[in-house]
């Protein structure tokens, strides 16, 4: 790896968690620059202006989540596939998805911040990334219902919006005891018991047959 690229990569990567943790609006170049030990000129050069900067970082987020989303998009059964099999095929696909955003909690808290109007004069990262991975996969699934013979009323776009609003909140927040313990999503049995809610919840929405 040059030295440049090395220098680019570093700064992305500190600008990714500053923007996670921050927000974009609270996230000044200066501090971005000083996480990696460079100047302002120097974050400029590699990277343009704070705007590309986030643009670049956002964009990266996306594509890291678009990998996750596609592949597991594979585990939904392509042809003919029965009630049963769809539910394990859902069944996947979520797990997959739960254990991506666990993994990279960077990769939610940057699409929460924007749900928090976070540098929201940035609209056309919406228009060219969520809406359309929303649709390709609220498509595959309604395709894969068809091909299961399930009919439902459910709304596919909201439904897999809801999978992504608290998939998002539980792998930053985790879960809230009674006794206001955090049980952070790393925890195995916490993990498994969302994981399981999922589950239930598009059996539930969806009238798909248990096992």
């Amino acid at each position: 790896m040059s030295e440049q690229q090395s220098s680019r990569d570093r700064i992305l990567a500190a600008a990714s968690r500053l923007f996670a943790e921050r927000g974009y609006d609270a996230t000044s170049t200066r501090a971005i620059a000083e996480a990696v030990g460079l100047n302002i000129a120097t974050v400029a050069y590699h990277v343009g202006g704070k705007s590309d900067l986030y643009r670049e970082v956002m964009r990266e987020a996306h594509i890291a989540q678009r990998d996750s989303v596609e592949q597991a998009l594979t585990t939904l059964p392509d042809t003919e596939a029965t009630p049963e099999a769809a539910r394990a095929g859902l069944h996947a696909f979520i797990d997959a998805y739960l254990s991506f955003c666990v993994a990279h909690p960077d990769v939610p808290a940057l699409w929460m911040r924007r749900w928090l109007a976070e540098g929201e004069m940035l609209s056309e990262l919406e228009t060219e990334f969520t809406g359309p991975l929303v649709e390709r996969v609220a498509g595959r699934v309604r395709a894969l219902l068809e091909s299961a013979h399930v009919t439902t009323d459910a709304d596919l776009d909201l439904l897999v919006y809801t999978i992504v609003w608290t998939t998002h909140a539980f792998s930053r927040a985790g879960v809230v005891d009674p006794t206001g313990t955090r049980a952070q999503p790393t925890d195995h049995p916490t993990f498994e018991r969302f994981r399981r809610h999922l589950h239930d919840l598009v059996d539930g929405a969806l009238s798909l047959p248990v096992a």
